[in-house]
């Protein structure tokens, strides 16, 4: 007689994404899911291994560069997808910027809540109904209250007044046409649960996520990387004359825009020390390291108001 082994908390909420990444597969006809060489999106990745292989994924991977993204993830970000063999469309604010939808108001502005527009754009351009994103609730306390399928209706933006119910995990995913839906199959996931299924999944990662040298200032309390190369061969924050640049060994909880994600200190140097470390934070990886969400208490709301991911 066999014994049944009781799932576990990494069992059920990988079972319920890969339901949700087939829901999404089931009801609109042209999803993308964006990649951008995280650890969520990566998760994502192995999500939809197990959801749709052997055959190929039913949609293909999206990623909004700046043009200020670390070029350690857009290295992994080129290479997992390849990997994959599945298609990727780079889309970047750069373009928005050249066409005049974007428009900075200084050289060193932050470039993270314009990936909205080229987001939209990308939308329009390919027609897509429905884009698959790692965000989760416990990053902050816009997403906590946004739902699994976020409905944007046909300006992109995200109403939290006017979202649909999703009892009994039943999910619409249905719009009329210029109406999208943002779909979060690892909401419910936190960043412990995260770095768990990486150890778990033995899946590889981008080297910033792991302890490194790094030259850093002290700004506005948090820590500040400096000197940062650019795909391009130029060299994006550069020191203030007033500070003092010391050489540090941090790592990356969260990885985005150059110039509004900040590293913390840190010594550990792989996925089981990093596991450790995440359970005895008292800061939210965004908290500690997002200096975006830091202008208003309400930043990210706005900004998802506005069409962001």
């Amino acid at each position: 007689m066999t014994t049944k082994q009781p799932l576990s908390h990494l069992d059920w909420l990988e079972a319920e994404a890969i339901h949700i990444l087939r829901e999404v597969a089931g009801q609109c006809s042209n999803p993308v899911l964006l990649f951008s060489g995280g650890k969520d999106s990566l998760c994502i990745l192995r999500l939809a291994e197990k959801a749709f292989r052997p055959g190929r994924f039913p949609f293909p991977l999206l990623h909004i560069d700046t043009g200020h993204n670390y070029q350690e993830v857009v290295n992994f970000r080129d290479q997992r997808a390849a990997e994959l063999g599945e298609r990727l469309i780079v889309r970047s604010v750069e373009d928005s910027m050249k066409r005049g939808t974007v428009v900075l108001k200084s050289v060193d502005e932050p470039r993270n809540k314009h990936q909205s527009v080229t987001l939209l754009e990308a939308i329009e351009e390919f027609g897509f109904d429905c884009c698959i994103g790692g965000a989760r609730r416990d990053e902050e306390k816009a997403r906590a209250k946004e739902r699994i399928m976020s409905f944007r209706d046909e300006f992109g933006q995200w109403d939290p007044k006017n979202q649909r119910p999703e009892l009994w995990n039943l999910y619409n995913a249905r719009v009329h046409k210029g109406e999208n839906i943002r779909a979060f199959p690892i909401s419910n996931w936190t960043e412990m649960d995260v770095w768990q299924y990486i150890e778990r999944e033995k899946l590889e990662l981008p080297s910033i996520y792991f302890a490194h040298q790094r030259d850093i200032v002290m700004r506005h309390g948090a820590i500040f990387p400096v000197n940062v190369p650019l795909s391009n061969g130029g060299v994006i924050n550069q020191p203030k004359t007033s500070e003092e640049v010391i050489n540090m060994q941090v790592r990356f909880r969260t990885v985005g825009d150059i110039t509004c994600t900040a590293p913390v200190i840190s010594d550990a140097d792989n996925v089981s020390k990093i596991v450790v470390e995440t359970a005895t934070t008292t800061i939210t990886e965004r908290g500690a390291t997002r200096l975006d969400d830091q202008t208003s208490d309400a930043s990210m709301e706005q900004r998802k108001k506005e069409g962001y991911f």
